[in-house]
């Protein structure tokens, strides 16, 4: 890999270094959700999401679409998801044997 190439994958893995980014990526997976479908349904504080939705449009991970006073996000490649999966799997695998972090 080039040095360009590692760099972009650096940058986006600081995006996915957060676990409320995480959720609300899975979350969104299953399609366009409003920041308050995203806020009731993880739990999570408005300004908190909002942040994270920040962090993850500036990423280019997300699509955002505004429908009047609303405003909806959805994964911008579905390939994120399979991302997420294998680290979680890498994750699961690693970590197995571990007794503490």
């Amino acid at each position: 890999m080039s040095r360009d190439h590692l760099q972009s994958a650096a940058f986006l893995a600081k995006s996915l270094s957060d676990g409320n980014r995480l959720k609300i990526l899975v979350f969104i997976s299953s399609g366009r959700k409003s920041v308050s479908a995203i806020v009731e349904a993880l739990d999570l504080s408005q300004p908190l999401v909002s942040h994270h939705l920040k962090e993850l449009k500036r990423s280019l991970m997300v699509k955002v679409e505004r429908d009047g006073p609303f405003v909806y996000y959805e994964l911008a490649d579905d390939r994120i998801l399979d991302v997420l999966q294998i680290l979680s799997d890498v994750a699961t695998d690693l970590l197995s044997g571990r007794k503490q972090f």
